[in-house]
Order: structure tokens, then C-alpha cells, then sequence
């Protein structure tokens, strides 16, 4: 039976360590640049090199993330940095960049891919466009449930994140961070905007509601529901926290390992109270078993805080001259807290009853802290550090790896002796061996020497002694071969690694015939028919309207998130993820969405292979960016509206405004938004159980039109919400001039 790999995060050198030796069968990490965690420590290209090394001898795998979108302008640099790393024995990359995917398969064909939870793995024909490429493994997205991973039939390894944060959009298709703060999650520098108060409005009307935090999901936790997932297809357990602390990383580690060894051994897989209240210490939004468990999408968000929780450590009883507390749980010094306030403190010194210094407090006493933060609220204290189980934590043992011994000593030959981890075989000769004058060598004397491991990595299996009753072995020639088998198997060991093939490809992609359209994304019937006599694409979700007006300048756009994708054939259609770019391409006039992540030159030419007749170019492209762009192909940007910030499967209507057991928000004809701080409004827009939050202005490239075209863009999107007729008007006499 083949066991089911542990994958565990590493945002620094001794993250990495507490996973190794805590039971992870896989790291992940990233170096400096071109990883979604930009503002991990992450490694540089030295620090790569020792983590492979380091990772190898305990016989544990690296998959380095390069998963952020690429420009042209980088593609020669990232390869660079790819053909290092390939160098130093990297196991796999993670990526998200269907071009660079493509340029690494073509030039380096037996380095591994995976490809990355940010390049929206969320149906068949997606992990068929994967598989494809030579991509071994698919993360799929959050958003699916184990039953809906299960079914996606297609013979590529799956991987799915069982603990740690969530995002509230699907991972890739968030534009927020980028459109507002010009930090692009695509590139690693996400900077948490659904962590944020928003409020909700109705028809501009702000809801009365008492949380604010409406977008904020709570942390994955899937220890209760382990089973499950252990009996599907899935083939890699992944854990979140390349942003953790190295306790974390460890303890969360050693918990999954702890649960996984208990499956395969037929062991009840139950973790005990002190464990559940470790995980929740060491950091927590509340829990959530998840989407990959079915949770109820009511019950995914913590919409009361976007803050670490912890646990309950007590009560405040009086606030003054000290903080009085009833203790829930047990408390050290130097544990931190949260009082009643929201306030944050360090238990720097713990006075019980008698107003005496004490170095920690029990359940049921009361103990007494001094007031440094003008506390003045009496209710429940949480404690988020735990100093205690972080000093157990930071002592864990280290991993050792078994090693067989064989020694063949016979009077008159060479002292043989062999070591081996069932993987590598090194055999050393020694002197030739003499009869005994007083006291031959014994088997226990062999053995004991050969145990004498304590300062390597390495850890006695079994010892095969073939011995001369009457032979005479010196212990310092043991000691010796001993020390010089363990170091060439340590070398031997760290420097495992693949060939390096390296192959130079010419790629052409198809040809395409150069169009010159602007196109109108329409948000309903009467938008639709304003447009049909013009001489304009019209883009509809609506696949009934498409029916009922489909024509040579009509087009269906699929839903971003399609689990199931109909079949169509000779129909005209903008294809909104690569799974349905694909499906159809093969049958039917294909244009990639806009949404499709497109930044560079080898992902045009890789969609113009799959003969996609036009390439919607990413929204997050600038326009130093165009400049290089291949203007052969056949380009769409969008020139004016609002993009969508988030795809969502959460809905924040269905938790905060659908009051029926039947959810009907979706039909109300209301308008929603969400307003945060900086009071602009996003609206929200459902469809089909999927949730779009817009940008809250729209873009308006319009009068840039001449500098596009004069860069080889020949065709322009606009993308409507609320407008009318009149409206419209405006924006054709702009794209007329």
C-alpha cells in the first residue's frame, strides 16, 4: 500500500528542521522571489542548496514554490533561477503560470511540476490540460469536498491543504489586493484585505449588523475528519504556514503524523484534549473542518474577528489595582494574553492571593496581574501563547534513520564491513586480519562499536557478523571504517538527486487570424439588446440569453468556476478557466477570459496551441509590460468597467441577509455591496451559488486607445455592471473617435 505523503510548510531554516524531524515526509518552501508568500523569510539560493541537502539525508522531499505570475521581462531570469535549483536537487516546483509551465516542460523534461492551488484546480478538464503539459500533481482548490476531488477520474497525483488559513476567494482569482493596493496576490504580496471590517449595504442602506469582519474565514482543521480524506484518492496532505512560527510548524506536524501513522497501524484516531488545546494556542481563527468536509457555508467565516483566538484561559473578576482572574485553564509566565478589551499583554509576573510573585497558576485559582493596560472591562480572558509548550516544543528528538551494518572478518583477509539504508550501499576494506594472541574478538564487541552513532544521523537496524572464532580485530580499525561509512553515506545521501536534461525546443504556436473588436461583457437582457445591432462582441453569462440572441457576434462566458461543463459544439464562447479553454477549443470558436492570468509571451502562444482564436491579457498587466507582448497573436484588453475582485464560494448574502431555509438572494433584485474604511463600495453579485465581489470603480483606459493599438493590441473589453443605455452610448462614441 502506498502511503499517503505528509507535505509541511517551511518559511525559514528552522521551520524546516521542526518539520523534518517531527514526521514530515515533504517540505515546501520558497526562495526569495517568484513564491506566493513574499513576506516569508523564504531562502536564498545558498540557503536552497542546504535545505535540499539537509532535507535528502533524513530522506525527506523539497518542492519549491515558483507560483507567481511571470512577465517577459523575467522569464530569462526565472529560468536561470530554475535551472539552479534543478541543479541542486530539487524534488518538484509548484506553479501557477500555464507559460512558464509550458517553457520548463519544454526545456527541462524530467524536473517535476506541480501545479499550484493558484492555477485554480477545480475540475476534470483542468487536470486533463495539466496532465498534458507532464504536470505530475494538481493542489486542488480549497473549495471542493472530498467526494467532489474523488470524482475527478483523471490519473494525476492530487494534493489537498487539510490545515491552517483559508482564502476567502479561490486561490488565483483574486484581483483585490492588486486593484486596490497594487499588491498582487498573484505575485506573492497579498496584503489581507478580507482580514478587514467591511459593512454590508442593500440598495445602498447599510444592514444594522454587530460583526464586521465579512469576509474573514476561519482556520482549516481537519483532524476530526482525517479518515476521510486518508481513504480517497488523494495522494498528499498538505499544511498551511510558510508564515508560522517553527513551533507551529512542528506540533501541527507531529499531530497529522501522529493521526496518519494511526491509520495505516488500524488505531483509533483520536487526539486528546491537551492536543486540540495546543493546535488551538499556537494560532486559530476559530476552526472550520472546512469545505474538503463539507462545512456549512454559514459556518465558515468568523465574522467577529480576523484575530488569532487561542483559548480560554479565565474570567476577570475586578480590574483594579491588579487584573483579577478565575482561572479556566492553566497559566506560565511569560504566557501572553487577551483581556476583555482586545488588548494584548504578556503575564510577565503571576501574584496569587497573598500579593506573592508565583511562576505559574492552575485551573480554579485565582491569580492576580498588574494592570498595564488600563483595563476597566470585566469578561473572558483568552490565552494566545503558551511559553510553556513553546520551550517543549523547540526540545523535540531528532530524526534518525536506520542503517544495516555487515562485517566479514576472517583470519588472514581484509576486514570488510558494509553499510547500507536500503536505498545506498557503501563497502569499505580494511587491513588483513590476524589470529587472536589473548582474547579474540567477539560479536559483542563488533556490535558495540558499530553502535557508537550518537553524533550522526543515523541509528543501528541490524548488524550481520560473520566472524573467525580465533580472529583479532583492532577497535580503532571499526571506529575508523565506521566513521568514514556513515560520512560518504551522509554525502551520498544529501547529494540524491536527478539528472539534469536539459532540452532546447523551437514552440510555435498555432496562427491566428488578427481581429479588431471591441467586445461588452453584459450584465442583462436590456444591455444585450442595446448592443445586438452594433457593430460589437457581446459577452453574456446568461447561457438562456445567449440562446435566445446567439449569432455570430454573441458569446457565452462561462462561469470562472465550472465543476461540471456542459458539453457544447460549434458554439461561440469566452472561456473563463483553463479547463473549459480545454474542453472547447477542440469543437468550438474559442476567446480566453481575461481571468486566465496571461502575462507573457509563452502562455499567449501556449492558448494560440490550443487554438484559442483571442487572448484575453490578465487585468494586472501593465502597460511597461505590453511593450514586449508577441503582437502576432490575437490580444484582448480590458479598457473600461469593473473587474471582479474575488470569485467566491462563501456567500456573506446567504449568511447575513437570507432569513429562509430556501436561499433566495440570489432572485431579490436588491443590490448589495460591501463598504470598507476607505468607504468605497464593492458590489457583490451572485450567481448560481457563486459570489463576485466587483472593484468599486471602474477602470477607463478609453482614451489610451492609439497607444494599445500602436503596441499590436487590436481588440478592446469593456465590461458593463449597471449602465444603460445612455450610458453605453457615451462609452461607443469613445471607442469611435
Amino acid at each position: 500500500m502506498k502511503k499517503v505523503e505528509l507535505l509541511s510548510p517551511a518559511g525559514d531554516m528552522e521551520s524546516l528542521k521542526s518539520a523534518v524531524h517531527n514526521g514530515a515526509d515533504a517540505i515546501y518552501l520558497s526562495g526569495k522571489n517568484y513564491g506566493a508568500r513574499k513576506f516569508a523569510s523564504n531562502f536564498d539560493l545558498n540557503e536552497i542548496e542546504e535545505a535540499i541537502k539537509y532535507c535528502h539525508l533524513y530522506g525527506v522531499k523539497v518542492y519549491i514554490t515558483v507560483n507567481t505570475l511571470v512577465y517577459n521581462n523575467e522569464l530569462a531570469e526565472v529560468m536561470e533561477y530554475i535551472k539552479q535549483i534543478h541543479e541542486f536537487g530539487v524534488d518538484a516546483l509548484i506553479m501557477q503560470d500555464i507559460g512558464l509551465i509550458k517553457l520548463v516542460r519544454e526545456t527541462y523534461p524530467n524536473l517535476e511540476i506541480h501545479a499550484s492551488t493558484q492555477a485554480h484546480n477545480h475540475n476534470k478538464e483542468g487536470l486533463e490540460f495539466f496532465k498534458s503539459l507532464g504536470v505530475t500533481r494538481c493542489v486542488m482548490a480549497r473549495e471542493l469536498s472530498i467526494a467532489e476531488i474523488n470524482s475527478l477520474d483523471v490519473d494525476i497525483e492530487k494534493e489537498v491543504f487539510i490545515h491552517g488559513a483559508l482564502c476567502v476567494s479561490y486561490s488565483g482569482e483574486c484581483l483585490f489586493s492588486s486593484l486596490a493596493l497594487n499588491r498582487s496576490g498573484n505575485r506573492g504580496e497579498c496584503a489581507g484585505l478580507c482580514r478587514l471590517p467591511y459593512e454590508l449595504l442593500e440598495n445602498d442602506q447599510v444592514i444594522d449588523l454587530k460583526e464586521k469582519y465579512l469576509l474573514s474565514l476561519k482556520e482549516l482543521n481537519s483532524t476530526e475528519n482525517l479518515r476521510t480524506i486518508l481513504d480517497s484518492n488523494v495522494n498528499s496532505l498538505k499544511i498551511e504556514g510558510r508564515m508560522k512560527s517553527p513551533e507551529y510548524v512542528g506540533y501541527v506536524t507531529a499531530i497529522y503524523r501522529k493521526l496518519i501513522d494511526k491509520y495505516y497501524n488500524n488505531e483509533e484516531m483520536i487526539l486528546t484534549k491537551e492536543e486540540l488545546d495546543n493546535l488551538a494556542v499556537l494560532y486559530n481563527r476559530e476552526f472550520t473542518k472546512g469545505y474538503i468536509n463539507n462545512e456549512n457555508n454559514k459556518d465558515i467565516i468568523n465574522p467577529k474577528t480576523p484575530n488569532h483566538q487561542g483559548i480560554e484561559l479565565g474570567t476577570v473578576l475586578e480590574c483594579l489595582p491588579k487584573i483579577k482572574i478565575k482561572l479556566t485553564n492553566t497559566i506560565h509566565q511569560g504566557d501572553g494574553i487577551r483581556l476583555p478589551n482586545g488588548e494584548g499583554m504578556i503575564a510577565n509576573f503571576i501574584y496569587n492571593r497573598k500579593d506573592l510573585l508565583v511562576s505559574k497558576g492552575e485551573i480554579g485559582e485565582i491569580i492576580y496581574l498588574d494592570n498595564k493596560v488600563d483595563l476597566d472591562k470585566k469578561g473572558k480572558v483568552l490565552k494566545t501563547l503558551d511559553s510553556h509548550l513553546i520551550k517543549e516544543l523547540n526540545n523535540y528528538n531528532l530524526k534518525k534513520i536506520k542503517v544495516d551494518f555487515t562485517v566479514i572478518a576472517k583470519v588472514g583477509k581484509p576486514l570488510i564491513v558494509k553499510i547500507s539504508d536500503n536505498i545506498n550501499t557503501i563497502v569499505k576494506e580494511s587491513i588483513v586480519l590476524e589470529k587472536s594472541i589473548n582474547r579474540p574478538t567477539t560479536k559483542t564487541d563488533v556490535i558495540e562499536k558499530l553502535n557508537k552513532l550518537g553524533n550522526t544521523p543515523f541509528i543501528l537496524n541490524i548488524a550481520n557478523i560473520e566472524l573467525d572464532s580465533d580472529v583479532f580485530i583492532p577497535i580503532k580499525e571499526i571506529n575508523n571504517l565506521r566513521q568514514q561509512l556513515t560520512k560518504e553515506l551522509i554525502h551520498k545521501r544529501e547529494n540524491s538527486k536527478r539528472e539534469v536534461i536539459v532540452k532546447n525546443n523551437e514552440f510555435s504556436g498555432n496562427s491566428q487570424l488578427i481581429t479588431n473588436h471591441f467586445s461588452f461583457l453584459v450584465r442583462n437582457e436590456s444591455q444585450l439588446q442595446y448592443l445586438l445591432d452594433k457593430d460589437v462582441i457581446i459577452y453574456t453569462e446568461d447561457y438562456k440569453l445567449y440562446q435566445k440572441y446567439k449569432g455570430p457576434n454573441v458569446f457565452f462566458k462561462t462561469n470562472r468556476v465550472s465543476n461540471k461543463l456542459m458539453e457544447l459544439n460549434n458554439e461561440n464562447i469566452l472561456a473563463s478557466d483553463i479547463g473549459a479553454v480545454y474542453k472547447y477549443s477542440k469543437t468550438n470558436n474559442v476567446v480566453s477570459d481575461i481571468y486566465l492570468n496571461v502575462t507573457n509571451k509563452e502562455s499567449i502562444e501556449l492558448l494560440k496551441n490550443l487554438s484559442v482564436n483571442k487572448i484575453g491579457l490578465s487585468v494586472e498587466i501593465k502597460d511597461d509590460d505590453l511593450i514586449d507582448i508577441n503582437n502576432s497573436s490575437n490580444l484582448e484588453l480590458l479598457v473600461y468597467g469593473r473587474p471582479e475582485l474575488m470569485v467566491m464560494k462563501y456567500c456573506l448574502l446567504n449568511k447575513f441577509v437570507n432569513t429562509d431555509k430556501a436561499c433566495s438572494v440570489c432572485h431579490n433584485q436588491k443590490k448589495y455591496a460591501i463598504k470598507g474604511d476607505n468607504k468605497e463600495l464593492y458590489p457583490i453579485i451572485n450567481n448560481t451559488c457563486i459570489s463576485k465581489l466587483l472593484h468599486s470603480k471602474n477602470i477607463d483606459l478609453l482614451n489610451k486607445l492609439d497607444y494599445y493599438k500602436d503596441l499590436g493590441i487590436t481588440n478592446f473589453r469593456i465590461d458593463l455592471y449597471d449602465e444603460v443605455a445612455s450610458d453605453i452610448a457615451e462609452i461607443l462614441k469613445k471607442c469611435s473617435r
